[in-house]
């Protein structure tokens, strides 16, 4: 039985600039020149950070969550376009060969939606099955990818997968409160695509499962406020995700007749440092397993639901040519634990 498979990627990236610069230039301020604030963002591990609303240039921490959503409108589309068109040439398909279009974001909302907009502005058919999949936040790329692929198995359809992300349109007003600030150290904006083939060789998916500790309700948030949406992230959450992601990851492998040590490579979202610390400690990887998402984190930050299709990218651009399986994982509310198990194929 052939396995659909990831076929093409594509990204679209606002302009970055470096942590540092943004620090001296316009959090040190923001955050009172608190010497807590100036820790943390030299603790997060990011060196650069693609942003629409970069603060250095124009302060939105006190728009209303409507003009940050027109701001939204105006900028995504255009992102999302390119993001889509450089996955389908990379897979050497055209938009009229896609049966499925689905988007993913938490960071903005409107109808007509950024789906719609997008199959007009690519030209897709006018039977093009849409779907979007909002406020699930840093994993949503995985369940995202399940419908996907379940759509490419059953329709014998070609699919497109967008993770499109505009973190830096919810700068919040200046605050002590730490989950706030690294919050502001971390996340980045990204739009990146992914095309499945339900018959071509590439990244086959082959399994995908989810976990959720209903215990932890409270401990990652994303509310939406009169400016912005404001995030809320608990220090406990690598220490909960420590007690599920052994069972987890072990049921998906064994599932499927593999053990750890049949892994050739490890796609996780880097959520932090200290969640990619957790998986490295709790699954006993070695240094080196999570190469790619610690370079994504420097390289990116944080860009929600867009982060892990960047490290799938990295990873099998880089040390997974030979082939060979991945585990994928991402966390978020809930808390949630997303994982997927993939096979490179030539």
């Amino acid at each position: 039985m052939v396995t659909p498979a990831i076929v093409g990627f594509g990204s679209a990236l606002p302009d970055s600039a470096g942590q540092g610069e943004l620090w001296d230039g316009f959090f040190a301020e923001h955050f009172g020149g608190s010497a807590l604030a100036r820790r943390l963002f030299s603790a997060v591990g990011v060196h650069r950070r693609h942003t629409v609303a970069n603060p250095l240039e124009e302060d939105l921490s006190g728009w209303t969550t409507a003009a940050r959503m027109r701001r939204f409108d105006e900028l995504a589309p255009p992102l999302g376009h390119r993001a889509v068109l450089a996955a389908l040439t990379d897979a050497g398909l055209a938009a009229e060969d896609v049966g499925l279009l689905t988007v993913a974001s938490c960071t903005g909302y409107g109808t007509p939606g950024l789906d719609i907009k997008l199959a007009g502005s690519l030209g897709m058919r006018p039977d093009l099955r849409r779907l979007f999949v909002g406020h699930m936040g840093c994993y949503a790329a995985l369940p995202a990818l399940g419908g996907v692929v379940d759509f490419a198995a059953a329709r014998d359809r070609p699919a497109v997968l967008l993770c499109l992300e505009l973190t830096s349109l919810h700068i919040q007003p200046p605050t002590a409160d730490p989950q706030q600030i690294v919050s502001h150290a971390l996340f980045g904006d990204a739009a990146v695509a992914v095309v499945v083939h339900p018959r071509a060789p590439g990244l086959a998916v082959l399994d995908v499962a989810a976990f959720t500790d209903t215990s932890g309700l409270d401990q990652m948030t994303w509310d939406i406020t009169d400016l912005g949406f404001r995030m809320g992230l608990s220090p406990r959450v690598p220490d909960v995700l420590a007690r599920h992601l052994g069972a987890v990851i072990g049921d998906l492998l064994d599932r499927n007749g593999l053990g750890l040590a049949d892994v050739a490579g490890w796609a996780v979202h880097p959520g932090g440092p200290r969640i990619l610390d957790t998986v490295e400690e709790t699954l006993g990887l070695p240094a080196t397993a999570l190469r790619s998402s610690r370079e994504v984190l420097a390289e990116h930050g944080n860009c929600s639901s867009a982060t892990l299709l960047l490290v799938l990218r990295k990873l099998i651009g880089g040390e997974l040519r030979g082939g060979g399986h991945v585990v994928a994982m991402a966390f978020g509310p809930g808390l949630t634990l997303y994982a997927a198990l993939l096979r490179v194929s030539g």
